[in-house]
């Protein structure tokens, strides 16, 4: 157990060290390429991010665990909102751009919706509550629209963006060259990876010792390590003064764990709704519209008491979930 303590704490220095080179690397990118940083945030920082879940899904799903395949992408998901989203706010209000509100927020309330359906097959009248192959290979199509539409805005809008910093008097080659930004992105998603595994791994063990059931493994430990790379990321980015790559971190995430990782594991091997599975899913549906609310208030921003609300509500919903499987 001790041996499991030291690694939890290696693994939370690399997640802080592999996130604050995420960040310097992908806005230096964003500024190379000529794009905003909150597409670097709904691509890249969100692809890397959304990793750990990735890797562990497969595993699981190879290894015929269902519970902390869905536990794990529901619980980031959840935790995406509760926990990043509000600790990031409380550290900093997160302004909200138009088009977070107007399409990427509007495209990870129809990944939840594709996801949400998918787990009530018995409702539909098509059979057990299962996501197999046949809805993996859906959401992986799903997934195609989202990175077509993503990159088209890159592509749109990358020669308005280079004149304004050519204006400016923007030179990549003194300000950080293509070549050094992509390695400090890389170095940092590999030190966020390795953080994640290690913290995941040694998080993991010390629950499976007080014998907690493995889709609350999923649900708390899995999914709370795997997204503390979004939680870290977001956070300094924020601080750094780019809470556009912030928000599009987590919505990206969220919209890559549905799409893509949900998407992958199903095809690897079928994913069942354990117990309990389908109030993770309407809980998880109710927090992304509040999400949707609290960015399309007034003044446009994620203030501080509704980042409050957002975490009290996640904390109230996995508190009440783990105490009542393991009662």
């Amino acid at each position: 157990m001790a041996f499991d303590v030291l690694l939890l704490i290696a693994g939370l220095v690399l997640l802080m060290v592999g996130g604050e080179a995420v960040v310097r690397g992908a806005t230096g990118l964003a500024r190379t390429l000529g794009v905003s940083p909150l597409v670097i945030g709904l691509t890249v920082v969100a692809f890397g991010t959304s990793a750990p879940e990735l890797a562990v899904n497969v595993i699981a799903a190879w290894e015929g665990r269902p519970g902390i395949s869905f536990g794990n992408i529901i619980g980031s998901n959840l935790a995406n909102i509760g926990i990043i989203v509000g600790l990031t706010a409380i550290v900093k209000p997160i302004p909200i751009t138009g088009m977070v509100i107007a399409r990427e927020i509007p495209m990870m309330l129809l990944a939840t919706a594709a996801a949400f359906l998918m787990g009530f097959d018995h409702v539909l009248g098509v059979g057990p509550d299962l996501y197999d192959r046949a809805d993996g290979l859906l959401l992986l199509l799903l997934f195609l629209v989202f990175l077509y539409y993503t990159i088209g805005d890159f592509v749109k809008g990358r020669g308005a963006v280079l004149a304004e910093r050519e204006a400016e008097g923007f030179n990549p080659e003194t300000q950080g060259g293509m070549s050094r930004n992509v390695a400090t992105t890389a170095a940092g998603l590999a030190g966020l990876m390795l953080g994640a595994d290690l913290t995941v791994d040694a998080a993991a063990n010390l629950a499976r010792a007080f014998g907690v059931p493995e889709v609350i493994v999923g649900l708390t430990v899995l999914a709370f390590g795997t997204s503390l790379p979004e939680l870290v990321a977001s956070i300094i980015a924020t601080v750094r003064g780019h809470a556009e790559l912030a928000i599009g971190n987590v919505v990206g995430s969220n919209i890559f764990n549905l799409l893509l990782v949900f998407g992958v594991t199903a095809v690897v091997a079928p994913v069942s709704v354990p117990s309990g599975g389908h109030l993770d899913l309407i809980v998880m549906g109710v927090l992304s519209l509040l999400l949707f609310a609290v960015s399309a208030s007034r003044n446009n921003q994620i203030i501080r008491g509704e980042a409050i609300i957002l975490m009290v509500s996640y904390v109230s919903y996995i508190t009440w979930r783990s105490v009542g499987a393991l009662s």
